[in-house]
């Protein structure tokens, strides 16, 4: 079945042109181009063109606002919080806090555990909180590290030590409690000997302990690092002053020279070096034309083998082994028990 269905017919114009029934009448302009160029230049005429965002106070220059105004600058470590530019310019710090960025800057690498025993009697509470505010402020970094297993322990142990940032060294040497030719070092050169180097600094306090009971004061530490760096500039002058001069005969004198005993035609260095001054009428080990004393400090591990054992002994150094090292090391000298004599405990 169709079914015819009515539409409504278009209004047509009277010359037969169909228009739609609401048309608006609007007048084009004369050139449509020329029109659009003119609206562009006409400001507040194009309704797509966004108003001028007013000022606002944050988009004034950082260099403009003060400290206590300034965002924090982002921080490279996402476990290190932001701080801001500058923060330690001024800051004060409780005589524990600067004694801790000395011990860290002389030794380059501390065990917290030795800083607990010598700067804070002991006590872990208050150790943590000035570690977590200098390591807030960016002065030191903290880290943890495996110590070598010698078949005794059954789990691995682990320890805590801590070195100096270059914020806190610029801090250390801008505050001036350190002797003119104590030098200070940041951050760790050789991750692998971390273990070992964290043990010079109990060495040097039971050292330093007997050189301050005979009068010894104003003590300076040399680490290896600096004691090599003379030795070798030492060399190179007196190579150059005289090219054809015996290798043998110049390390010699260069060791009489720094004080340093020449063992199987090589120069031992000792770990660190403590100088010190004397009292005066005291002529023990003094160095020439001067009332400065030094002694030589050596860590021993598991990890030397025996003629370099013999060669320390022999350099006349205060050598010190912790005690899970002593078995270790005696079984690899037994043949020279009389060396283990001249050992100290840490």
């Amino acid at each position: 079945m169709k079914i015819d269905i009515p539409q409504e017919l278009p209004h047509r114009r009277e010359n037969g042109g169909a228009v739609p029934e609401h048309s608006a009448t609007r007048k084009l302009p004369d050139n449509p181009i020329l029109h659009r160029l003119r609206s562009l230049g006409e400001p507040g005429t194009d309704a797509r063109r966004s108003p001028p965002r007013a000022k606002h106070p944050h988009d004034e220059s950082a260099s403009e606002l003060p400290h206590d105004r300034r965002r924090p600058a982002p921080s490279a470590d996402p476990r290190r919080p932001a701080r801001t530019g500058g923060s330690i310019v001024g800051l004060e710090l409780r005589p524990e806090e600067k004694q801790l960025l000395r011990e860290a800057g002389r030794f380059r690498v501390v065990r917290t555990s030795d800083l607990r025993e010598t700067l804070y009697q002991g006590k872990a509470r208050p150790l943590e909180n000035d570690l977590k505010y200098l390591r807030d402020k960016g002065l030191i970094e903290t880290r943890f590290v495996n110590l070598r297993r010698d078949g005794r322990r059954r789990t691995i142990e682990r320890t805590e030590v801590v070195t100096l940032t270059k914020d806190g060294r610029r801090l250390l040497l801008k505050q001036g409690d350190l002797p003119n030719d104590q030098r200070v070092y940041t951050g760790l050169v050789k991750p692998r000997e971390i273990e070992h180097d964290s043990q010079i600094y109990r060495a040097y306090r039971k050292e330093s302990e007997k050189i301050e009971k005979k009068g010894g004061t104003n003590l300076r530490v040399k680490l290896d690092f600096e004691i090599k760096s003379q030795v070798q500039k030492a060399i190179y002058a007196e190579r150059k002053a005289d090219p054809k001069r015996d290798m043998a005969e110049i390390k010699e004198e260069v060791a009489l020279r720094l004080d340093l005993p020449f063992v199987d035609g090589k120069i031992q260095i000792p770990d660190a070096r403590i100088e010190f001054d004397q009292p005066s009428g005291v002529d023990h080990n003094l160095d020439d034309r001067t009332l400065t004393g030094h002694e030589d400090i050596e860590v021993l591990t598991a990890a030397y083998h025996a003629g370099h054992l013999r060669a320390k002994a022999q350099a006349g150094f205060r050598n010190y082994a912790s005690s899970s090292d002593f078995s270790t090391i005696s079984s690899k000298i037994e043949d020279d028990h009389h060396m283990m004599r001249d050992i100290l405990e840490l």
